[in-house]
């Protein structure tokens, strides 16, 4: 079925959940690389600066006093990096090495939740640029698990040094036939881990808003005004599950990205 512009609903879902390049705020190319400010761009510097505001908001007590009685946002920016701390970066990465890499994974859960829930505002549906879910461009996902997979191989290289990093994919006790086939394990497992974070936060971001969308097409495709009721009391309920799934979404890239950073830290393990 075709829409009032020629549209088909296929269309109108695609346009709700991927990046419209159509919509270029501002275009900008530099060395042949499109570096065009779009509304997902706009997005994340709205995200990054709340990230960044919190940080700094939530620890200005701290900075003054290291003594100081946490109170109001600061209290609550405590409790979120002791559970961060004690619940994923102890357990995966250790109490030692983790004070160097919680920063990065705090920052992880705060960027990656409130982009899960900017994107539930309806207000930026209403915005011309596509999708209203930044974490749900796969272009996003990508940079982030980009950063893990360097995390990774820095970490690694921090405990064991550069060449003891690589070693570790032949280890000296496995018989050499057994290394022709460990070691390009290994080296496909290097990019499987974060290909599985890129999948894992795109596809669960994208997927909650095709199902909404979709069941608000139901009223549009079947013409009746009932189906429309029974639609927005669904889509409710999904809505209450989406901020549960960018809680979820949010928790796992960053228990995945812990777990990962700590294997190559405790290779051994």
């Amino acid at each position: 079925m075709a829409g009032n512009n020629g549209e088909s609903f296929g269309d109108i879902i695609l346009h709700h959940v991927t990046n419209d390049l159509d919509h270029i705020y501002m275009p900008i190319h530099l060395l042949g690389v499109n570096l065009s400010i779009t509304k997902h761009v706009i997005m994340l510097w709205i995200v990054g600066l709340f990230t960044i505001s919190l940080a700094v908001w939530g620890t200005r007590r701290y900075r003054k006093n290291i003594n100081a009685t946490p109170k109001g946002l600061s209290h609550l920016y405590e409790i979120l990096m002791n559970f961060i701390r004690d619940d994923i970066v102890k357990n995966t990465i250790g109490e030692k090495e983790g004070r160097f890499w919680l920063p990065l994974i705090t920052t992880y859960f705060v960027f990656i939740l409130t982009a899960n829930l900017l994107g539930l505002i309806p207000l930026f549906e209403f915005i011309p640029g596509g999708s209203a879910t930044v974490t749900g461009n796969f272009a996003v996902t990508v940079a982030l698990a980009s950063i893990t997979f360097f995390s990774i191989i820095i970490a690694g290289s921090m405990k064991h040094g550069f060449i003891g990093y690589w070693k570790q994919m032949a280890p000296s006790n496995v018989p050499k036939p057994v290394l022709l086939i460990l070691i390009p394990i290994e080296i496909m497992g290097m990019f499987i881990r974060p290909l599985a974070l890129t999948l894992r936060l795109g596809a669960n971001m994208t997927a909650g808003h095709i199902g909404m969308v979709a069941i608000f097409g139901l009223p549009i495709l079947l013409h009746q005004f009932s189906v429309g009721i029974i639609s927005t009391i669904l889509n409710t309920g999904i809505f209450f599950l989406e901020i549960i799934v960018s809680l979820v979404q949010a928790y796992v890239f960053t228990l995945l990205s812990a777990v990962f950073i700590g294997m190559a830290i405790h290779s051994e393990h």
